[in-house]
């Protein structure tokens, strides 16, 4: 079932990059599909040596130390259940559970404001 979800979205991220014109215009206003979901924000190690933005886009950043933008992918939410692929490929998931995030063997908290 997981790997159903994952070519689907893969297929569903291929077909809409090929299928939108990219403009000039485009890339300066900013226009982004929103995506809504209950875990959007910063999730961080209890260390805070790791630290994850989910991004209403659809798209994650992750910082690792003082290394900024270490990686950095897209995610799909189905649920509790969290899909992650790397913009190199790298492909993984995680639960959120209580509001606590498991992914990778790492324990994520959501960051207080």
């Amino acid at each position: 079932m997981r790997w159903h979800r994952i070519l689907f979205a893969a297929a569903m991220s291929a077909g809409m990059a090929v299928s939108l014109p990219v403009h000039a215009e485009d890339k300066m206003s900013n226009h982004h599909a929103t995506i809504s979901h209950p875990y959007i924000g910063m999730w961080v190690t209890g260390d805070g040596h790791i630290r994850q933005e989910l991004l209403p886009n659809g798209r994650y950043d992750e910082a690792r130390g003082k290394r900024q933008s270490a990686y950095q992918g897209c995610y799909v939410v189905t649920g509790n259940h969290i899909d992650y692929w790397d913009d190199t490929g790298f492909t993984a998931d995680g639960k959120f559970v209580d509001d606590v995030l498991y992914h990778g063997g790492m324990v994520f908290y959501r960051e207080k404001s």
